[in-house]
């Protein structure tokens, strides 16, 4: 697999952009981690509040079946407590149902925030990426050595644009067929740049 070109401009700036994208990816899970942090802390009064009404709940409970043994008058005294209990529950778990919502909240505020603008920059950068990668290497396959030249001359002429081929000659099919090397050479030089491929070994 070839993932960068052989001329060294083309390949600094293949570096570049991907240490950019890099750059991109990690600023923005950074962001989205530190707004799920943020976010999590509106959870703090819910989880006090559970915390406090589930002692609360506890202390209440433990009084009622305390005083549940006093003779006579036993049941009744222990009813409000057993009440209370029941209510302080009831605030606990609404407690632990509001840091849950924040939880969600957090978790989904954090990932969006990190994957579209990832995704925006990643839509647009990588295609291109990884349509270099493929023909790059799939061409370089075929530089074995001179003679290669003349499969991509013969691409040049169908690829390349009219008024680049015209710099190169006027008649660039009479001159592959005529096997002019100079022809082919520059041919096949625009063919190579193309892929970010150098000429094969053994050819100036």
């Amino acid at each position: 697999m070839k993932l960068y070109a052989d001329s060294t401009p083309r390949f600094a700036i293949q570096l570049a952009l991907d240490a950019l994208l890099v750059g991109w990816v990690v600023l923005w899970i950074w962001v989205g981690t530190t707004v799920h942090d943020g976010t999590m802390e509106l959870a703090g009064p819910g989880e006090r509040t559970a915390a406090s009404a589930t002692s609360l709940s506890e202390s209440m409970g433990d009084a009622g079946r305390y005083l549940e043994d006093v003779p006579l008058v036993g049941d009744g005294i222990a009813s409000p407590f057993e009440q209370a209990s029941d209510a302080s529950t009831a605030l606990a778990d609404a407690g632990e149902a509001t840091v849950r919502a924040v939880e969600r909240l957090a978790f989904w505020l954090g990932v969006s925030i990190a994957v579209i603008p990832i995704l925006v920059v990643g839509s647009r950068y990588l295609p291109g990426r990884v349509r270099f990668v493929r023909e790059a290497s799939a061409a370089q396959r075929y530089v074995d050595g001179p003679a290669d030249l003349e499969l991509f001359a013969l691409r040049a002429m169908a690829h390349q644009p009219l008024h680049v081929l015209s710099r190169v000659t006027d008649d660039p099919v009479g001159a592959w067929r005529r096997g002019d090397g100079d022809v082919i050479d520059r041919l096949a030089r625009l063919e190579l740049a193309e892929h970010g491929l150098q000429p094969p070994a053994g050819v100036r």
